[in-house]
């Protein structure tokens, strides 16, 4: 397998009358086949040939999650051109830098997202035309309806089968079929060119780890553009020829998450992609409708989860040694109680894979005790992505799973020598999933990629166990006075996690004498608490007392605490900051995909981290932080 051509004809060929995608646009969801897709395709990609659309242009693509999102991709790709997927979330400015920066001819958009393309048209001279996939009113050579053009395709094929052929079959492995661009926020994001060799590679690497049935139906509920949703849901599940749902797209973004539960209920996925934001959520969900039920039912629950964790070990050993005399309670607690919390994922869930970031061990635990197991897995956009995963028959908590096939793998140290087994150092990779380079940046292109080999920027180690350990970002490392490192994403992780007044929370220190936190305040929890003690809040007894609930948080991971042991003494924060927002994505502080972007929240929070370092900031209630506090309940 060496193109996405060759990995879609295979699939028609295969599985013509499967159903590829399921949509929901009435009142009910409905199927499109593998045959019906690529005739949809083929007239798409006629569309653009005779539109004047050349090998090698590139089109970006801003739609949310739809059949028209994947046809509008092929179409381009068997035209013989490049697909520059942009995110939904991306503001104008962000937008028109990726646009401009690829170069793009085309774009194609969907209703939601037209508005941001056409306040930015001016600013992009080498755009010819937009293709409005929802249609628009005044079509002339500047502004395309889509519908318009798969019928105008679908004569040009009547009229010219052989040009259309001849396209797509001249399609190389080496040629790009997609400029992927990073997410981060910084002024100048990389675009990572994936070639048609990178994504057939990955899929058939992404399937020497799990066998995928034909008949499995995932229900896609993160961003097509990402890397991760993009090959492991379009792409993996169209080599075995099985079915992919897309979201029911609502009147804002808010409501089209708010169908995502309805639709798992309609649709009855077999697996599904998640990322540690949606796990966070699902768990908040579950628990929220057990406590509603009363408060002997969550404590049950509760005694259900403390059997399972015990019985489950550290996953690969379930039911192991003593363990083994725990089944049959684990077995009557999965009968009364997990079944049911299965039943609201539709019933037939064998597990998620999960991807995007680092996720944290006690949430992994958590959903493998209730027989849905979020099998963790690494990889990056560089490379196709997917570099390793857990699967539901071999599972290790806290590891990011084995490594796919034909794929080799070095930890390096800071001298680019290789490091042995259960030593800690960058992850390098290489194989036919990494990236021909970065789009126009041959700097980026050359620190990245070094004969061959792909420096992920990721610190890890392989276990004897044949585990790859994603410890986390280089970048994002903690680095002690004495030049010590550690990443801090499993302490923030876990901060956030067990700590029902925390919801957001980063560590730091950049060649300091000590540790410090900026912590985002999950305030209606600590006013409830405060209620509870008699405390009128937003007085001064109540922000003080809030200060020193968050306090206590932090402290039960230092000497006498709950969580004493669980990291090293010397990377917990010293000193404390109760900021006065939120990070979003308006504000930059999290990227398109959810993540902390560090070196937005040191910037915005510069005064604060300056702070940290005073004497007065040894005592968590200051001025700073009641400031802050006061800020929240306004």
């Amino acid at each position: 397998m060496k193109t996405i051509i060759e990995l879609f004809e295979t699939a028609v060929v295969n599985y013509p009358d499967n159903v590829y995608l399921w949509e929901k646009t009435k009142s009910e969801y409905e199927p499109t086949t593998y045959k019906e897709t690529r005739e949809q395709v083929l007239n798409l990609a006629a569309g653009l040939i005779q539109m004047g659309f050349n090998k090698g242009d590139r089109a970006g693509l801003v739609a949310d999650g739809r059949n028209d999102w994947i046809i509008s991709e092929l179409g381009m790709l068997y035209a013989g051109g490049i697909n520059v997927p942009l995110s939904i979330r991306l503001q104008d400015n962000e937008l028109a830098f990726r646009l401009k920066h690829s170069g793009s001819k085309y774009i194609f958009v969907s209703k939601q997202h037209e508005q941001k393309v056409e306040a930015i048209r001016d600013q992009l001279p080498e755009l010819e035309k937009v293709v409005y996939i929802d249609g628009t009113e005044n079509p002339d050579d500047k502004n395309v309806d889509y519908r318009q053009l798969l019928k105008d395709g679908a004569k040009f094929r009547k009229a010219n089968p052989e040009e259309l052929e001849a396209r797509w079959k001249a399609i190389e492995p080496n040629d790009v079929a997609n400029i992927s661009y990073t997410s981060g926020t910084t002024a100048d994001p990389k675009g990572i060119m994936l070639t048609h060799l990178n994504y057939a590679a990955n899929v058939v690497q992404s399937n020497t780890l799990m066998d995928l049935k034909t008949e499995w139906i995932t229900l896609a509920i993160l961003p097509w553009d990402h890397a991760f949703a993009h090959t492991t849901c379009l792409y993996v599940f169209m080599y075995k020829g099985a079915s992919i749902a897309s979201v029911e797209i609502g009147k804002t973004p808010m409501e089209t998450l708010r169908n995502i539960p309805k639709n798992i209920l309609e649709i009855k996925p077999s697996l599904m992609m998640s990322v540690p934001a949606y796990s966070k959520t699902f768990r908040k969900n579950i628990e929220a409708g057990i406590r509603k039920k009363g408060e002997i039912l969550y404590k049950l629950f509760q005694f259900a989860l403390k059997v399972a964790y015990a019985h489950n070990g550290y996953g690969n050993n379930r039911g192991k040694g003593f363990r083994f005399f725990l089944k049959p309670l684990h077995w009557l607690f999965d009968q009364i109680l997990f079944a049911k919390i299965r039943d609201g994922f539709g019933g037939n869930l064998e597990f998620f894979v999960g991807g995007g970031a680092l996720l944290d061990i006690e949430l992994q635990r958590f959903f493998y005790a209730i027989g849905m197991p979020v099998c963790q897995g690494y990889g990056l956009t560089e490379a196709a992505p997917v570099i390793s995963s857990n699967v539901p028959e071999d599972v290790k908590f806290g590891s990011s799973g084995k490594l796919v096939k034909n794929l080799e793998l070095k930890i390096l140290d800071d001298d680019g020598n290789e490091l042995p087994t259960g030593q800690k150092g960058e992850i390098v990779v290489k194989g036919d999933n990494v990236m021909l380079g970065y789009w126009n940046n041959p700097t980026a292109t050359a620190e990245t990629l070094k004969n061959g080999w792909l420096h992920t920027g990721d610190m890890g180690y392989m276990g004897k166990d044949g585990f790859l350990y994603v410890l986390g970002r280089f970048k994002s490392l903690l680095i002690g006075n004495d030049g010590e490192k550690y990443s801090p994403e499993g302490i923030e992780e876990a901060i956030v996690d067990q700590s029902p007044y925390i919801q957001q929370a980063m560590l730091y220190n950049n060649q300091n004498p000590y540790t410090v936190g900026m912590i985002v305040p999950e305030i209606e929890a600590i006013n409830r608490v405060l209620k509870t003690k008699g405390i009128e809040k937003n007085t001064d007894e109540a922000n003080r007392e809030t200060l020193n609930i968050i306090q206590g948080e932090i402290n039960a991971y230092k000497k006498g605490g709950k969580f004493e042991g669980e990291f090293p003494e010397r990377w917990l924060p010293t000193t404390i900051s109760v900021l006065p927002y939120a990070f979003s994505t308006d504000n930059k502080m999290l990227n398109a995909t959810m993540k902390m972007v560090r070196g937005q929240v040191t910037e915005q929070f510069n005064k604060e981290l300056e702070f940290l370092y005073t004497p007065e900031a040894k005592n968590i209630v200051n001025e700073m932080n009641l400031s802050a506090v006061e800020e929240w309940n306004k």
